[in-house]
């Protein structure tokens, strides 16, 4: 039998937040032994290593502006990048970085194909410059991905929008701006927040997300790793309390697993100035083996 192929894509970048160190998330989870974990499940497992990305002090000039062109090119490159790797019958892997790599990313794996996307997050990220409180664009690229915001990130990939929004489901929200909560209402998208999760179950939510996407065959899972509680993760890099714990984690993973559908991946927001002993890279790690078909048994 052929050997399903990983394509390992790093985006370092933190321009699109204001806390430093989201950039050494890629070399984090290399370092967690990202490669070997998914070689032991039987991957063939390529690293491209990381993109380009502009260090910050050398953007003086762009910083009026929230590092908008820079974030345009990086994304971009993202877009090229997973593009090739789905024309390549790969799965990629992208390791942020903070969450504006989403734009690219899934703009890059949408190109053969509609996908569904499962947006893990404790923030809603669909904000955009008129309700933002921080300016941050790494807060606002579900928004952009939807086509709301601006045009020059809107247009990656080359469409109005690349996602509708039946093609997204929200889990593990908790987190969100009062602009952001009324755009959220209003958008038809699939929310899940954390109440959500606390009454029903996580299996249950899984479930149920899956089938709300049923109508895509190929499903990208973008994981923001702020998602789970902060014990879980303390290397995130907008911590909220109160998220997924690490065994519903877990189970959200295999559950996504046991449908066969998962074709791309991002794994973003991992801060390891802020961890202890690379704890959050480990565990997102872990996960990723889950998603990529660790079982128990």
């Amino acid at each position: 039998m052929t050997r399903k192929v990983v394509q390992i894509i790093g985006v370092p970048i933190d321009l699109g937040q204001s806390n430093r160190g989201v950039d050494l998330g890629p070399g984090a989870l290399r370092y967690a032994g990202l490669a070997a974990r998914l070689e032991e499940l039987g991957y063939e497992v390529h690293d491209s290593g990381n993109l380009p990305v502009p260090v910050r002090e050398s953007l003086a000039h762009e910083r009026q502006n929230n590092y908008l062109p820079s974030i345009r090119e990086v994304c971009e490159a993202a877009c090229l990048a997973g593009q090739k790797a789905v024309e390549m019958g790969r799965i990629p892997i992208f390791l942020g970085g903070d969450h504006s790599i989403s734009v690219g990313t899934i703009a890059g794996v949408t190109q053969q194909q509609p996908t569904g996307v499962l947006w893990i997050d404790a923030h809603g990220d669909f904000n955009t410059a008129e309700s933002s409180l921080s300016n941050n664009i790494h807060g606002m690229a579900l928004a952009l991905l939807l086509g709301r915001g601006f045009p020059e990130l809107v247009a990656i990939g080359g469409a109005q929008a690349t996602l509708q929004p039946r093609d997204v489901v929200l889990i593990g929200v908790r987190d969100l701006d009062a602009g952001e909560r009324q755009s959220l209402r209003e958008s038809g998208l699939t929310v899940y927040t954390m109440r959500d999760v606390d009454e029903r179950g996580i299996g249950a939510i899984a479930v149920e997300a899956l089938a709300k996407l049923g109508h895509r065959e190929r499903l990208h899972v973008s994981l923001d790793i702020d998602a789970l509680d902060p014990q879980a993760s303390p290397g995130a890099g907008t911590l909220v309390p109160g998220g997924l714990t690490y065994r519903e984690a877990q189970l959200l993973m295999e559950i996504i697993a046991d449908s066969g559908r998962m074709s791309s991946l991002d794994i973003v927001e991992i801060n390891p100035i802020l961890d202890s002993r690379n704890k959050t890279a480990l565990m997102a790690v872990e996960l990723t083996a889950s998603l990529f078909g660790k079982s128990i048994l």
